[in-house]
């Protein structure tokens, strides 16, 4: 351990990620199974995400469906472009972690492939399974639908989930990933927010009675707002919607969907022109002229391999002591 202030905790990375294995197991995670879910909130950390990060083992632990008997990740469904997995109430970092490698693998042999997850919760960072599609040289595309967290326009009871949908684009170096929550906040930031006790920002979250709150604990009674208004409401709707793909539309699977699509590029045009492409447009992008007040243009996904290199080169990171003291306390 290191010095660092009361309410945060220094650990090298092979500290952070025993921790964070030992954790998962203590859950009753085969280690195999652990060392998948560990890798994932461990990348969240390195990119700078700590309510991703190890956090995120709590969460899974909160969750009510954590006490129901777990069964394998199996498929139920599959063509030769598409599976549909049975996540066996497993955490999401673990099942859509085993569907993204079907996707890939499908991908590769017939051009493209969608697979969809249901009974399963918490997958943790889309980008994480699009860097994965895009290694692979592959285009893809994943949206969440969850549960009810989020409030409509004007509305006081949360209808629709924080609904992320990200991109992700390979190029001739690092890929370009795009993740977002249709929400003006992530569902895990609300929820790392209250166990810490951070506020919230304005204007992301409203009480039970409809009003702005930046009380984390108030705005899980209330809900959190969509962003940009109706833009966000629609897009917001339109990926819960999608989400029904992943064998949701049932009164015992209502919400939680996972849907990844995988599509190679040759199946359009040569991988190599592509790729080349992908990067031209985004040093075009780069090298757009900026006014003398702006800082330099951040490319999606840029910040979080900055930080992950950073963080990697130094073998550690800080997170809660709050968090910290939770994981040892499993």
């Amino acid at each position: 351990m290191h010095d660092t202030p009361s309410d945060r905790i220094t650990l090298t990375l092979i500290e952070a990620r025993s921790l964070a294995q030992g954790a998962v197991e203590k859950l009753g995670y085969a280690t195999e199974d652990a060392a998948v879910i560990s890798d994932h909130v461990m990348d969240a950390e390195l990119c700078g995400y700590e309510y991703s990060g190890l956090s995120k083992i709590l969460n899974i632990a909160d969750n009510p469906r954590s006490r129901s008997a777990r069964t394998p990740v199996r498929i139920v469904k599959e063509t030769a472009i598409s599976a549909l997995f049975d996540g066996g109430h497993n955490a999401g970092m673990l099942s859509v972690y085993r569907a993204t490698e079907v996707a890939i693998r499908k991908a590769q042999s017939s051009g493209m492939c969608i697979v969809g997850v249901y009974d399963t919760f918490n997958s943790g960072r889309n980008a994480y399974f699009l860097e994965m599609v895009c290694k692979a040289d592959l285009v893809g595309v994943h949206l969440v639908s969850a549960s009810p967290q989020v409030t409509v326009p004007g509305g006081k009871r949360p209808v629709l989930g924080t609904n992320p949908i990200a991109f992700g684009i390979p190029t001739l170096t690092e890929p370009v990933l795009f993740d977002m929550a249709t929400a003006a906040l992530a569902g895990s930031d609300l929820m790392h927010r209250q166990r810490t006790g951070e506020p919230l920002p304005e204007g992301v979250a409203v009480d039970n009675t409809g009003n702005p709150t930046l009380d984390a604990a108030a705005a899980r009674l209330g809900g959190i707002l969509t962003f940009d208004g109706h833009k966000g409401f629609g897009l917001s709707l339109s990926v819960q919607a999608l989400g029904l793909l992943a064998g949701t539309a049932s009164a015992t699977q209502p919400y939680y969907g996972f849907v990844l699509l995988a599509i190679d590029p040759s199946i359009l045009v040569p991988l190599a022109d592509f790729k080349q492409a992908a990067s031209d447009l985004v040093e075009r992008v780069r090298n757009t002229p900026r006014r003398d007040d702006a800082g330099p243009l951040r490319l999606p996904s840029e910040r979080a391999f900055s930080e992950r290199r950073r963080r990697l080169a130094e073998g550690m990171i800080t997170i809660s002591r709050t968090v910290y003291d939770d994981l040892n306390a499993l």
